[in-house]
């Protein structure tokens, strides 16, 4: 029997999963992986692949408004059909805020599930769906360890000046803070480092960028500050969030157009950021091959905030020595990297532009006095290493 460990990272309407073979060290490469988008609706669909990128499922879920319950158990029939012979031995979940209790993977029992659903209120988006996967496996599954791996928990290494915010003691006290988020990006960046550049646990900037994005400055592979705060809209401009943005704008907007929370929250997560500016599309492909100027100041204004947001990382890292790009924007768009680093010149960077155009590891050119890196992230297997090790498997 073939054992291995599943990880599941839960949307509002989706679920990402991958299965990796259980094995000392885990291989990067999952067995198989997919997605499964349209939860909540008649329309759900499973998409998979296998280890060598071909397709081995695109099928409808049955039923109307599927829950994520019956996502996973149609997930869980079809994969116990088509891997016979093999065994899930555990489970990780990506959960987004640990809050201030947990700065570690854990395994979840009745009061951690309950800690889980106390944060709630952190992350209203996010938590509550991921905490809908773990009792969905939990109740599938009822004899596998499920454990919760945090996306809060790497920024914990940040000094505690880093996390304040300029508020009323009384409100700092009730866990209003910098948390941060993308952790096991950063973390799996963190690890994956050391093969590609000597000057690991120097002074990095990372950037995650993608339709969610953000940036952190590490020293000796431990975050000293990052660009996401208190919530998942801080920092960077992101696909269809607003990043940086003045809390006096808001009450401005609030009280001169009669906007409720709902409003704003509508507003600043789903309608700003690379989608908002263009007017046109939240795809950095799309925006790029455009011609139209709305969509090249939306790329303009996404290049101009990393830089902005480089500057200060540096200056809280008391230097540079490796720039590394991750996530989808980070890895495929070679131009939004070459404005970058354009623009950064004045810290050292120079880049090789063959070498970019072509995604390699090592982007930096000859002459450059900083180390600039592609990296592709793995969330998905650090969620499985954090289960191989925290339950010794």
């Amino acid at each position: 029997m073939k054992q291995g460990i599943l990880t599941i990272n839960a949307g509002s309407s989706s679920i990402k999963f991958a299965l990796f073979s259980l094995a000392h060290p885990i291989s990067p490469e999952a067995e198989v992986s997919g997605q499964i988008d349209g939860i909540g609706t008649n329309a759900t669909k499973l998409i998979a692949k296998n280890r060598a990128g071909e397709r081995i499922a695109d099928q409808l879920i049955a039923g109307d408004a599927v829950s994520h319950t019956q996502a996973l158990d149609a997930m869980l029939q079809w994969f116990l059909a088509t891997y016979t012979g093999w065994q899930i031995v555990s489970v990780g979940h990506r959960v987004v805020h640990g809050g201030d209790r947990y700065s570690a993977p854990i395994v979840v029992d009745a009061t951690v599930l309950g800690h889980l659903e106390s944060f709630i209120p952190l992350a209203p988006l996010h938590e509550p769906h991921n905490v809908a996967g773990i009792k969905a496996l939990q109740a599938l599954q009822p004899d596998v360890p499920q454990v919760a791996c945090f996306d809060t928990a790497f920024h914990r290494s940040q000094p505690e000046v880093a996390q304040l915010f300029a508020l009323p003691r009384a409100l700092t006290a009730e866990g209003i803070k910098r948390y941060g988020f993308h952790g096991l990006s950063y973390e799996f960046i963190a690890r994956a480092l050391p093969q590609h550049s000597h000057r690991a646990d120097g002074r990095v900037v990372v950037a995650h960028l993608g339709n969610g994005a953000s940036m952190a400055a590490m020293v000796n592979r431990k975050c000293v500050a990052t660009t996401l705060g208190f919530s998942t809209i801080d920092g960077l401009m992101m696909g269809t969030r607003c990043g940086n943005l003045d809390p006096g704008l808001v009450l401005h907007l609030m009280e001169t157009k009669g906007l409720t929370v709902k409003d704003m929250s509508r507003i600043l997560y789903k309608e700003s950021g690379l989608l908002g500016v263009s007017g046109i599309s939240q795809d950095m492909r799309t925006l790029l091959s455009s011609n139209k100027p709305e969509a090249r100041e939306a790329v303009d204004l996404f290049c101009y905030r990393i830089v902005r947001e480089l500057g200060s990382l540096v200056a809280a890292a008391g230097g540079i020595d490796a720039l590394v790009f991750t996530g989808g924007i980070g890895e495929h768009a070679a131009e939004v990297r070459r404005r970058v680093c354009l623009q950064a010149e004045w810290l050292g960077i120079r880049v090789n532009p063959e070498a970019n155009a072509r995604h390699d590891v090592v982007i930096s050119a000859g002459n450059s006095s900083v180390d600039v890196l592609v990296i592709p992230t793995n969330e998905e297997w650090m969620m499985a290493h954090h289960a191989q090790t925290l339950l010794a498997l």
